[in-house]
């Protein structure tokens, strides 16, 4: 069993930055996919960006590619979300993801995000 919590979110304005965080328990953390999804208002849960447990595959969605950048820190048991340049449709809850290979796949509770001018 793995647990997640998300920390970070907040309000700020178009533009700004801000760094979601993702502590991770319960599970081998080197060894396991970490991944940041994210639900607007109305709209279903969208896969923002992923890295693995080598760091050799990043991913990000095209909208957010540029502006975000995943890391993690295996000492730590840590995976961060870095975000710039915000935009008003970034708005929504940011969820972490853990994929444990063979068991199947862990959430957290999610952090809000709201860009607004």
């Amino acid at each position: 069993q793995v647990q997640l919590v998300e920390s970070g979110g907040g309000l700020v304005r178009p533009g700004d930055s801000l760094r979601l965080s993702c502590a991770a328990s319960g599970g081998t953390f080197t060894t396991l996919t970490f991944g940041w999804f994210r639900q607007g208002p109305g709209k279903e849960r969208e896969f923002v960006a992923t890295i693995d447990w080598q760091d050799r595959t990043i991913f990000y969605s095209d909208s957010v590619k540029g502006r975000f950048s995943i890391t993690r820190d295996n000492g730590k048991n840590m995976v961060y979300l870095q975000m710039n340049n915000l935009k008003p449709e970034d708005t929504a809850v940011y969820y972490c993801k853990a994929v444990v290979p063979g068991v199947g796949d862990f959430w957290g509770q999610g952090t809000q995000v709201t860009v607004s001018s």
